[in-house]
């Protein structure tokens, strides 16, 4: 018997986060007959539903009280706004019960979260919006780098296209790693996407420290990144002594004057070799990193790859 797959839909839904998942799960059913899945669009109207891009999707039925086996809630615009989610957040708190699995993907978690659902939970959504699902419900352990994330029966991923990554991940858990590699390979993408977020995220903007010396350590770091940028030279810059430094640039900017030199330094060598046919080593240099291993390690802490790889996954230009 076909696993029932529901997928609430509303105005200001992203539609890849619907058909992505739809096809994967198409795929398998392909691939499995009766023992694959079923997937319904239904929705608090029967009207059509107008997407984020002016896609309209025409519901299957309404919202059911059961007969179900998952619920996956996309996202898309129409999460931040209460007048096209609510409706599904208040039959997610007495449908989600009776599922035995409940998928978001991208901010659909907004609606889960607003659903009581994912309290106490390690969760992701779409990078750009983690920092605001975790400000909106301090009670949720949100992982802004995962792609996709499961907590028991609860599953949650990153943007758009990791709803793909979540339905494969699901398939794989259903059906095991085969069929869900020969679906991968049907849609020409990863089984098991490498890295996660941060290296589809640009770089995040910092404000302006208020304090002058602050202020100005951050300026001489922004202006020249392969400088000499160590705690002592800036803080004698700046005219502060170095523990008093550390402590109130940390208290300004929420990061260690080393954590923010090595971001920045990261943020040029991604610029760099994405626009310039430039080595790692080159790079490197060029960063302050010092050499192509310290930049490899910092690149894994805040990226996820390695330099080359994402080299070679971003570059516009050949690499020499």
């Amino acid at each position: 018997m076909a696993h029932h797959v529901v997928v609430p839909v509303f105005d200001g839904v992203q539609p890849l986060d619907v058909t992505g998942p739809h096809e994967v799960f198409m795929g398998a059913t392909a691939l499995l007959g009766d023992a694959g899945y079923r997937v319904s669009l239904v929705a608090a109207g029967s009207a059509p539903v107008r997407a984020d891009s002016g896609l309209r999707l025409l519901p299957d039925g309404p919202l059911p009280d059961g007969g179900f086996d998952t619920v996956l809630v996309p996202g898309g615009s129409g999460t931040r706004r209460s007048s096209a989610a609510e409706p599904v957040v208040t039959w997610l708190r007495t449908a989600a019960p009776t599922a035995g699995r409940v998928l978001s993907v991208c901010t659909g978690a907004f609606v889960l979260a607003a659903a009581g659902l994912l309290d106490g939970l390690p969760v992701t959504t779409h990078w750009r919006y983690a920092r605001a699902l975790a400000g909106a419900h301090p009670a949720v352990d949100v992982h802004a780098d995962a792609i996709w994330l499961r907590s028991g029966r609860v599953w949650t991923s990153a943007g758009v296209t990791a709803g793909i990554d979540l339905a494969l991940a699901v398939v794989e858990a259903d059906h095991g790693a085969e069929v869900a590699q020969q679906v991968a390979r049907e849609l020409v993408v990863f089984l098991r996407r490498p890295g996660g977020q941060s290296q589809f995220a640009g770089p995040v903007w910092t404000a302006p420290a208020r304090q002058p010396a602050i202020r100005a350590a951050q300026d001489l770091i922004h202006a020249d990144p392969a400088a000499d940028l160590r705690v002592p030279v800036l803080a004698a810059r700046v005219g502060m002594s170095e523990r008093h430094f550390s402590r109130e640039f940390t208290r300004a900017l929420g990061s260690s004057p080393g954590g923010y030199v090595e971001q920045v330094r990261v943020d040029e060598a991604r610029r760099l070799l994405e626009t310039e046919p430039v080595l790692v080593s080159s790079a490197a240099t060029r960063c302050g990193f010092g050499s192509a291993e310290t930049m490899r390690k910092a690149f894994l802490r805040r990226v996820g790859v390695a330099p080359d790889h994402y080299r070679r996954r971003f570059a516009v230009v050949p690499s020499r």
